[in-house]
């Protein structure tokens, strides 16, 4: 069984569409793209600097580093090798957003919430 960590609450998300959080000393970046909350590890494989600093643009997360852009969904950069770490997202009727750490949570729940 997973264990979900609440990192906030979409309608702070909304309005800003990014938000750095830090769950058992992992730095998470979430996401607020379109009407859907992605979570992605916040140090980028790249540089390692913080995604959160970073730009949202066309729905990739830009790096502020050497601007590597990154698919919120599945971590995976345009053009570049390797992936940057996702993990499965869970937005409560209150708006409560979750997030948890295991990689088998992120299997069954997909990794992502479409919000209304």
């Amino acid at each position: 069984m997973s264990t979900w960590h609440d990192v906030g609450n979409v309608k702070d998300l909304k309005l800003r569409k990014k938000k750095a959080v830090e769950i058992d000393d992992t730095p998470i970046a979430l996401f607020y793209v379109g009407s859907t909350v992605y979570a992605l590890n916040d140090i980028c494989i790249h540089e390692e600097r913080r995604l959160s600093k970073g730009t949202l643009l066309f729905g990739k997360v830009i790096c502020p580093g050497h601007q590597w852009k990154f698919d919120p969904a599945t971590g995976e950069p345009e053009d570049q090798d390797g992936c940057q770490p996702t993990y499965a997202v869970r937005v409560a009727e209150d708006g409560t957003i979750s997030v948890s750490l295991d990689p088998a949570a992120k299997t069954a729940d997909s990794g992502v919430v479409t919000t209304a």
